[in-house]
């Protein structure tokens, strides 16, 4: 079969749950005995089953070594499907066990920060009005990673942004609007009484900022070449925003963030956005879902309030 190539008949005739489960727990253990245990199976049983799948599939997923197994190069092609569909079989099963119990669904959303202080919120009020038992889980982390959870089927929509354009091809993308950022301080900051703030004294003051792999990092990193500004080396990197408002509020720091995160903060006083030359481009954000893949019922729904309640906003802001 090696100079052959495989059909989908005859992998779908023969490929099963249990074969997967083996190539998963195989993968993570490395090893025989450990995943026979694991599996409740005795090891010549484990030993002929993987015998079977790289028969059947005419190459070696593993590498025998003297105490280990590694993967080859095909095998880590086939651990990713094995995961993804392991992943997406359990999501049925919790699904339909809620389903049974008079449920209405799960849904699995990522969102980035400046998403989860606005849009998010009032979207979820909204679906949750209509579907109160519709169970709703919420993964905040930058648009990076939640593309990558997005592509390992770890979530069912994302509201992000796309941070390089190799990303685009597999996802649609439906917009929701501009996040515009802005440069803020406490109140007690020596720069708060100032009405403008000239470029050059941003140099002297420690910084908290998104990590390097991050959007808006990456158009920091950017504006401060372009205003001839050096890039500061006294800084803390996080992407909490709860450390973000703590930082800020108990020392003399700046950060770079989007307007609707720190609007309450701005309100009530605590904190204020300076008024500077020093800009970066507001990003688009919108919803990220897999191409060519039908979403599910309640994520259909939840994508139409989300672009309903975007377009409300964009029409009051206008």
């Amino acid at each position: 079969m090696e100079n052959d190539e495989i059909s989908y008949a005859s992998v779908s005739k023969w490929l099963k749950i249990k074969h997967l489960l083996l190539i998963d727990t195989l993968a993570r253990t490395r090893n025989m005995h450990t995943t026979a245990e694991l599996m409740n199976l005795t090891q010549p049983a484990i030993s002929k089953m993987l015998r079977d799948i790289e028969r059947l599939l005419g190459f070696a997923l593993f590498e025998r070594q003297t105490r280990s197994m590694a993967l080859t190069e095909l095998g880590e092609f086939v651990v990713r499907f094995a995961r993804m569909t392991l992943h997406d079989t359990q999501s049925f099963v919790d699904q339909l066990n809620k389903v049974r119990k008079g449920g209405h669904g799960h849904l699995k959303i990522g969102a980035i920060f400046a998403a989860t202080s606005v849009v998010l919120p009032e979207a979820i009020t909204r679906i949750k009005r209509e579907r109160p038992r519709l169970s709703i889980e919420v993964i905040e982390q930058t648009s990076n990673q939640l593309l990558e959870m997005l592509e390992h089927k770890k979530l069912d929509l994302i509201i992000a942004r796309f941070t390089d354009e190799r990303y685009q091809t597999p996802y649609d993308f439906r917009p929701l609007g501009h996040e515009p950022f802005c440069l803020v301080v406490n109140r007690e900051h020596p720069l708060a009484r100032f009405d403008t703030v000239a470029i050059a004294q941003l140099s002297d003051w420690p910084w908290v900022m998104y990590p390097f792999n991050a959007p808006l990092r990456r158009q920091m990193d950017a504006a401060f070449a372009r205003f001839n500004l050096p890039t500061p080396t006294d800084t803390v990197e996080t992407i909490s925003m709860p450390t973000f408002l703590h930082l800020l509020q108990s020392g003399p720091m700046l950060a770079m963030l989007p307007e609707s995160m720190v609007q309450p903060q701005v309100q009530s006083g605590l904190l204020k956005v300076l008024d500077t030359p020093f800009k970066v481009e507001p990003q688009d954000y919108g919803i990220i879902t897999r191409k060519d893949e039908l979403p599910s019922e309640a994520a259909r729904v939840f994508v139409e309030i989300l672009v309903a309640f975007a377009r409300e906003r964009e029409g009051q802001m206008g």
